[in-house]
């Protein structure tokens, strides 16, 4: 399984903050243009967009903008029920949909394209959550505990609780969480 690379260093200036926004709203943005108009539009009525927003933010060297970002994004996280500390590093294309009742552990790594779905939780008991790979879709009710390794290209389904490694191109569901289908199976 191969895991997805982590550049913290990059996300604490503007210009790595503003490529991950725009990446963000690329996955986000339900509308054909991609213009100021329509991030406004998107910012106002998707509320995980606008979360995701403020909490990128949170990571920008300049002190104003962190300041404010960092009372927008506990004020959201009040509002909408989202607890995703600032200091987590989350790649590009982060999605979050029907934002509410999410919480994810600081020492979780999310990488590129995941989509978080409503009462979703990433946590830990001990050292270090889960380090979730790229292009995972993780669906409502699910529960990531400890220190495990999610493949790419997963689809975890509703009220998954993942206590162990999912590989690579994997679909797993159930309490406790067993793979259903995986496109690598070889069959007969």
């Amino acid at each position: 399984m191969k895991k997805c690379e982590f550049v913290p260093g990059v996300l604490n200036n503007f210009g790595g903050v503003i490529y991950c926004l725009k990446s963000d709203f690329k996955k986000c943005n339900t509308y054909n243009k991609q213009s100021v108009i329509n991030f406004i539009k998107l910012t106002c009525r998707d509320r995980g967009f606008n979360y995701v927003l403020w909490l990128r933010l949170c990571l920008v060297n300049n002190i104003f903008i962190r300041c404010f970002a960092k009372v927008m994004h506990r004020h959201l996280s009040t509002k909408y029920g989202i607890q995703i500390p600032a200091g987590t590093i989350i790649a590009k294309g982060f999605r979050i949909n029907h934002g509410t009742g999410i919480i994810v552990n600081e020492t979780a790594h999310i990488g590129e394209g995941v989509v978080l779905h409503q009462f979703t939780t990433i946590g830990t008991w001990k050292n270090h959550a889960a380090t979730i790979g790229n292009n995972v879709m993780i669906g409502p009710g699910v529960n990531i505990v400890e220190d495990i390794t999610i493949g790419n290209n997963v689809i975890i389904g509703a009220g998954a609780v993942v206590v162990k490694d999912v590989p690579d191109n994997c679909t797993v569901a159930g309490n406790p969480a067993k793979i259903i289908r995986c496109e690598n199976e070889n069959r007969n």
